[in-house]
């Protein structure tokens, strides 16, 4: 599917970082995954959203990885698991969605988030990669390898359009590549005819994304960002 996509999600919550804590790793030792939901209007820049910070620089953050989402279903689907609740924020994510793919959504497909002339356009760019930190952080055995096998990653956004977003703003998806790759397909490394057509169509796709789609069609292993 090309041009205009139908359906609408909504932001259940907008999350920035409550607080540093020790990263319980050798590489980063602090991390700013621990993140919560803020009341009212967040400004959305290039760099993601005010009040937010990363740590990890070499993984996490730039261009690419602005904003990162996740979907409520999937999140309910771990607390069933898990037996706990798993609020927002819980998986570092900046926005909790709902009614709309994370995983599942195309890479290069466009979301407007609210309407109006502060209304923010972000573009699906990529998985999560789980890490030591998110394993450390779960407080679950053999995190990060459940997290990864379920390929539940969410999504990263790069922001086309800043703007303002709020809980409750109603998301649109407002383009939709035809090549159709989606987010959970070049995580596991399937439909490789569609990583091609992909790399192809798309030539403003994340160098890391790329190299990843290059990779999986060679039948390569992609690295792991412990």
């Amino acid at each position: 599917m090309s041009g205009t996509g139908r359906g609408t999600g909504r932001v259940e919550a907008v999350c920035v970082v409550h607080a540093e804590r020790d990263s319980g790793t050798k590489r980063v030792p602090r991390t700013a995954i621990d993140k919560r939901p803020v009341d009212g209007p967040v400004r959305i820049g290039p760099a993601g959203l005010t009040g937010d910070h990363i740590c990890d620089t070499e993984f996490h953050g730039g261009t690419y990885k602005a904003v990162y989402a996740y979907q409520q279903d999937e999140a309910q689907r771990w607390e069933s698991e898990l037996g706990r609740p798993l609020p927002a924020g819980w998986f570092g994510e900046n926005l909790r969605v709902s009614g709309i793919a994370a995983s599942d959504a195309v890479i290069g497909e466009r979301w407007r988030l609210g309407d109006g002339d502060l209304a923010a356009e972000l573009e699906v760019s990529g998985p999560r990669t789980p890490c030591g930190t998110f394993g450390v952080w779960s407080g679950e055995p053999r995190w990060v390898k459940r997290f990864a096998d379920r390929a539940d990653t969410g999504a990263y956004l790069r922001v086309v359009r800043g703007g303002l977003v709020t809980a409750g703003d109603a998301i649109h998806r407002v383009h939709v590549p035809a090549h159709g790759v989606t987010v959970r397909d070049l995580f596991t490394g399937r439909n490789q005819e569609g990583l091609a057509a992909m790399l192809e169509q798309q030539p403003d796709l994340s160098p890391t994304v790329a190299d990843k789609a290059r990779r999986r069609i060679a039948g390569r292993k992609v690295q792991v960002e412990y």
